[in-house]
């Protein structure tokens, strides 16, 4: 993450880029599409910043996503053991190409479509639970547990063998630097678990997506072991975690922008156009996975060496006037093609479809619920989570 920009920036504070990321990233923007920083883990590497940009390399071949490309020495992020890190996130084609052609066969719209009425009745349930309360957390009491389920219903977990998902994910993305060994202690655990979900979904398949992804095949190829199992920790990871976000970012820009949300409130079926404005205006990834260029690569005018980690700001892109007109104001009825928050190119989101649906369903529910609902404490004292690769709440307390 970018700490400093030698010679061009001033020193920047890590609390201020997690309370407010747009405002870092505009002066990192505004000073130059392409920068040399320094990251939290004392290496150096690449920003890059304006929409154009940005946009074009999410889709450049020539920007790798596996880790083996990267220089020695230069990549220090979280190692993953092989039957976790096999998954869409770590790959370049060929690989690529044959993960996500099996996945798809499983993965299909069919089977998402299918979850709409599930979610519908999950949250109806949640809210219902917190309607006698008049006050609650947003994320403990709905944005969590809302796609929990949906996850794990839709990898066919039973309600018996849901895990604590949430602690899981947490050490993983907001490591406590006091307790090292936690995040190690959760990958641990999310082996152990998986690996007796799938010996159990082989024994006993079902209408759900591991199941499907067991028996997928394409001539003779079909998913390995490891395989199967990094992408089982893909879906619940990403799935989950930044579907969690979207949710509680975007209740959090509707309730601090009354006018657009009485737009919604008006005319509610809105909301699904809507959803690409808030993950535009305040998205849950800020930073796009790291890249390594096979080769020597230009973005911006600027040279960059192969082997290098390139960091590709979503934040700064989705905020540059270049693209959007006026674009730290939330407008539902803007027109956002280009959005950027569920990725571009080959590695667009798989789950972006799911994510969407969730995040409407999960809207219209709370604000058909709530008529009143209002913030329960000031802009300021909301705390955001310790991590500068998710854009999140640790809590949104609300009354209604």
């Amino acid at each position: 993450m970018p700490i400093t920009t030698p010679g061009q920036l001033p020193l920047v504070d890590p609390a201020e880029l997690i309370a407010d990321p747009y405002a870092v990233y505009a002066r990192f923007r505004e000073a130059g599409p392409v920068h040399r920083i320094t990251g939290t883990d004392g290496l150096p590497a690449w920003l890059v910043t304006r929409y154009d940009d940005v946009h074009q390399a999410l889709a450049d071949p020539r920007l790798s996503l596996d880790k083996r490309n990267a220089a020695p020495g230069g990549y220090h992020g979280f190692s993953l053991p092989p039957a976790l890190d096999a998954n869409l996130l770590n790959m370049d084609p060929p690989d690529h190409t044959r993960i996500r052609r099996l996945v798809s066969q499983a993965f299909t719209p069919r089977r998402i479509a299918l979850l709409r009425e599930p979610i519908r009745k999950t949250a109806d349930l949640l809210l219902e639970a917190m309607a006698p309360l008049g006050r609650a957390d947003v994320i403990a009491s709905y944005a969590a547990p809302l796609p929990i389920t949906v996850i794990c219903d839709l990898l066919g977990v039973a309600p018996h063998d849901r895990q604590d998902f949430r602690s899981w994910t947490d050490a993983l993305v907001a490591p406590d630097r006091a307790q090292p060994d936690k995040a190690k202690g959760a990958v641990r655990s999310m082996l152990a678990f998986f690996r007796q979900l799938l010996a159990d979904k082989r024994a006993s398949p079902a209408d759900d997506l591991l199941s499907a992804l067991i028996a997928v095949r394409d001539g003779e190829d079909r998913l390995s072991e490891d395989e199967l199992m990094s992408l089982a920790f893909l879906i619940l990871f990403a799935g989950y975690e930044n579907t969690v976000h979207l949710i509680g970012n975007a209740t959090l820009a509707l309730l601090s922008h009354p006018d657009q949300l009485a737009e919604l409130r008006a005319d509610p079926s809105r909301l699904g156009s809507a959803v690409e404005e808030l993950a535009r205006y305040d998205g849950p990834v800020p930073l796009a996975i790291r890249r390594f260029p096979t080769e020597d690569v230009t973005i911006g005018g600027v040279g960059i060496p192969a082997g290098e980690t390139v960091l590709l700001s979503l934040a700064a892109a989705h905020r540059d006037p270049r693209r959007f007109t006026d674009p730290d104001r939330l407008d539902i009825s803007r027109d956002t093609t280009g959005n950027l928050a569920l990725g571009h190119g080959i590695h667009y989101c798989l789950g972006a479809p799911l994510a969407r649906m969730e995040t409407e369903i999960a809207l219209t529910a709370l604000l058909a619920r709530f008529p009143g609902l209002a913030l329960d404490v000031p802009l300021a004292g909301l705390k955001w989570r310790p991590s500068m690769r998710a854009r999140g709440l640790l809590s949104l307390p609300v009354t209604y």
